[in-house]
């Protein structure tokens, strides 16, 4: 497995001068998160290695993967939790650290998983901060936009150019910072969470996806699992996107080769073969389903699809290729760990 020093590179194109979707695929750790300031530098080394190979321009948009952002639940909570042998003995010991916030947040939960929900609630107003802060310093820092992965947060808005958790409805959201460092005035909003997701977690619907303007073009942003249906894609067709970044994170150990499962929490699309249930791999029906089978249905000619990997507590992150896709042309890179891809535009 690569460690975060072992940085896998791929280049996929040519510098026309028009731009880049650089995916990073960063290998994170529990310690990673200890503080803000260890969460940036950990980000930062990545893009100081993109900026070492040139990849690092005006009209870059550098695309993190879901769920880098839900870890900051975690910020600031001390060794008990980042130590612990599982996320769920990690979330009693962050439940036990703020037990009278907690009880209050449990019993105004109505979702089904009361406990996830909670959790989140307590830490929300510290998670949109740090993650604010993170991103905007890294867009300003390196003039570059960023599709800033996702964020678990309830009732998520944009104030005054910066990312915000209120009151309500929990959503898998991602921001996109421009190079000023200020979040567009819009959130993609995840369409379709997975099984486990969905007991927390509620979903947006398509017509809220947003296409962001980019120096690189417009952008669409679709969180993992919304990139294997087609509404979402007819969605960035009719807002006129021209590159789509999917942000992923898979938990199962050796996933990518591992037989295909079939669709999970949303009802299967038409067109989909239940024959490959069981016989693809999900690498193959990663391939044949979501960017890379999909994309020209958005209208957009370029696509990169990025994974978290790591060592997060009992999650096994350890699954998932980096995939970039340029009609029809598809690459990958990133099996054994930390990666950075650049797709020319």
């Amino acid at each position: 497995m690569n460690e975060p020093g072992l940085i896998e590179f791929a280049e996929h194109g040519s510098d026309g001068q028009r731009g880049n979707l650089l995916g990073v695929q960063p290998y994170m750790r529990t310690s990673d998160y200890a503080s803000e300031e260890a969460f940036f530098a950990k980000l930062d080394g990545y893009m100081q290695a993109a900026r070492g190979r040139g990849w690092l321009g005006p009209r870059t948009i550098v695309v993190w993967p879901e769920y880098i952002g839900t870890w900051l639940a975690s910020t600031g909570e001390g060794p008990a939790v980042a130590q612990a042998a599982t996320l769920n003995g990690a979330m009693r010991r962050l439940a036990a650290g703020h037990a009278l916030r907690f009880a209050g947040a449990l019993l105004r939960s109505r979702e089904q998983d009361r406990v996830s929900a909670a959790l989140f609630r307590v830490q929300a107003e510290a998670m949109a901060r740090s993650y604010q802060a993170v991103f905007s310093r890294l867009a300003r820092q390196y003039a570059v936009t960023m599709a800033a992965g996702s964020i678990m947060l309830p009732a998520p808005e944009v104030r005054a150019g910066a990312v915000a958790a209120g009151s309500g409805p929990i959503y898998s959201v991602s921001a996109v910072f421009r190079p000023d460092g200020t979040a567009h005035p819009e959130l993609a909003r995840k369409t379709a969470p997975t099984t486990a997701e969905a007991s927390f977690v509620t979903a947006a619907t398509a017509a809220e996806l947003p296409v962001f303007d980019t120096p690189a073009g417009r952008l669409g942003v679709l969180i993992c699992a919304d990139a294997w249906y087609p509404e979402p894609y007819a969605r960035l067709k009719a807002g006129g996107a021209e590159l789509v970044a999917v942000p992923s994170f898979v938990t199962a150990d050796a996933f990518w080769d591992k037989p295909w499962g079939g669709y999970d929490g949303a009802p299967t699309p038409a067109g989909v073969d239940a024959a490959d249930v069981g016989v693809l791999s999900a690498g193959q029906a990663w391939r044949k389903y979501a960017l890379a089978g999909r994309l020209a249905l958005s209208g957009a000619r370029h696509g990169i699809n990025v994974f978290l990997r790591g060592a997060l507590w009992d999650l096994g992150p350890d699954s998932g290729t980096a995939l970039a896709v340029s009609g029809d042309q598809v690459a990958e890179a990133g099996r054994a760990g930390a990666a950075i891809m650049s797709v020319w535009v």
